[in-house]
């Protein structure tokens, strides 16, 4: 079995060193370099060519994003989490403009860390639950504002493809969707590509903050089933 190869990037030496330690002890993680900066972390990507990148939002010299935004650049394969003690709004939607396909705080059990590495590797999004929250407050009071965007409205889904867009908000992953509703992979990643083309996303996070600021979707209830 193929090891999904890791590049991690902290400035405390304490933390990088603890987790690459944890990480390196999953069966299928590799933890390929380690770096200290950002300026170290665009180096090693380029020449690694890691699948997954651990990147601290905050590290001095060059901010995570900003080594993210160059890595997409020199590493577009790689799929990037950014680790974070904080929450904030403006670090999450920074994050996400950068081209981070995750955000996960640095207080997330080691659990949901390594699955979200497993989620990004397989082209999935995932963002931490109060992440998710703040995006939601900042993109309805855009909209209370009048700053929101005219996009597509709740009747253009049809009624399974609400219902996927339902469980991908509750982080559920395309497998665990697929088993839930009893169809294929295949078709879940059909309707999603549905979803997004039907909303102009461009990835399952994009549709699902969508979803929310619309309010088709609730965190705190359980996903709608479809009737017919």
């Amino acid at each position: 079995m193929s090891k999904i190869k890791l590049l991690i990037a902290d400035d405390h030496p304490t933390y990088r060193e603890g987790l690459a330690r944890m990480l390196g002890d999953e069966e299928d993680f590799e933890v390929a370099g380690i770096a200290a900066d950002g300026a170290e972390a665009i180096n090693l990507a380029k020449r690694l060519r890691p699948d997954v990148i651990l990147i601290d939002v905050s590290m001095p010299q060059l901010k995570g994003t900003q080594a993210a935004k160059e890595i997409r650049k020199q590493s577009p394969s790689s799929a990037i989490i950014m680790l974070s003690a904080f929450d904030y709004e403006a670090f999450v939607l920074a994050s996400l403009r950068a081209g981070a396909r995750g955000y996960i705080l640095k207080t997330a059990p080691l659990e949901r860390l390594t699955s979200a590495i497993r989620l990004v590797y397989r082209g999935e999004s995932v963002l931490d639950i109060k992440a998710t929250e703040k995006l939601v407050r900042h993109l309805c009071s855009r909209v209370v504002e009048g700053d929101g965007q005219n996009g597509a409205r709740f009747d253009v889904l049809y009624p399974r493809e609400l219902e996927v867009l339902d469980w991908a908000a509750k982080g559920m992953s395309n497998k665990e969707i697929a088993n839930e509703l009893m169809i294929s992979e295949r078709t879940v990643q059909t309707h999603l590509v549905n979803i997004f083309r039907k909303l102009g996303a461009n990835s399952r996070t994009q549709a699902v903050l969508y979803a929310l600021r619309e309010g088709w979707v609730n965190l705190d209830e359980p996903p709608k089933r479809n009737k017919n």
